[in-house]
């Protein structure tokens, strides 16, 4: 004789024998994607910071500057030192709030001692894994910094045509702003439109605003 129980979900009865339960859409509904914001945040801001600011630089050389080498010397220049300042940056940001964390778990702990030592032990052990990560951080800025500088960079190493140059440039920086923005979106379940517009607005104004400056200077002879 067939069973008629109907399936169960935590002790709960799903009504309709005629309806499947997917278990990957619950999983990902209930997904938190708040927990991918600390490592999403040093990833996709890091290649995007290193990408903007790497091509306003090279811009802003190249206003008053034909020169090919000029341009990549500044390029690199700009890329090991914005990805050693991110990651000095985020490590200490990041450590300072590891410390916040553990103070204040030492402080819940202390107002539980009447717990059994198991189940404190349990606790921390559950609270650990959720700490931030200071050297993961860090590091995951740096390369996501250098990713997004290498764009620039590449583009303008093989082209010694200047005006040419400055176009591939600004070609290159333009895709890349739009796939940094879609891909934070994406990840973060942000709408895409939204957050590439964003992304590029915010980059060519950063390369526009830093030649056009460079440019009045130059024209100055200060």
């Amino acid at each position: 004789m067939a069973s008629n129980q109907t399936p169960t979900l935590n002790g709960s009865t799903i009504l309709g024998t005629n309806h499947t339960l997917d278990i990957e859409k619950i999983k990902e509904d209930d997904f938190d994607y708040s927990k991918r914001s600390q490592w999403l945040r040093a990833a996709v801001l890091g290649a995007n910071d290193g990408l903007v600011s790497t091509a306003s630089l090279m811009m802003g050389v190249g206003a008053i500057k034909t020169d090919i080498k000029a341009m990549i010397l500044t390029g690199f220049a700009g890329l090991v030192a914005g990805a050693c300042s991110m990651a000095i940056g985020e490590f200490v940001s990041v450590y300072s709030q590891l410390d916040i964390e553990l103070a204040q778990m030492k402080r819940n702990n202390s107002r539980n001692g009447e717990l059994d030592r198991a189940q404190v032990a349990g606790t921390e052990d559950g609270e650990e894994e959720k700490l931030p990560n200071p050297l993961q951080a860090a590091s995951a800025s740096a390369l996501a910094f250098s990713i997004g500088a290498m764009v620039p960079l590449l583009g303008a190493s093989f082209i010694k045509e200047y005006k040419v140059r400055l176009g591939v440039v600004i070609a290159c920086v333009t895709v890349a702003l739009v796939v940094f923005g879609w891909l934070g979106a994406v990840l973060g379940k942000a709408p895409t439109v939204r957050s590439c517009l964003r992304v590029l607005l915010g980059g060519w104004l950063a390369m526009a605003v830093t030649f056009g400056l460079t440019k009045l200077i130059g024209s100055r002879a200060l």
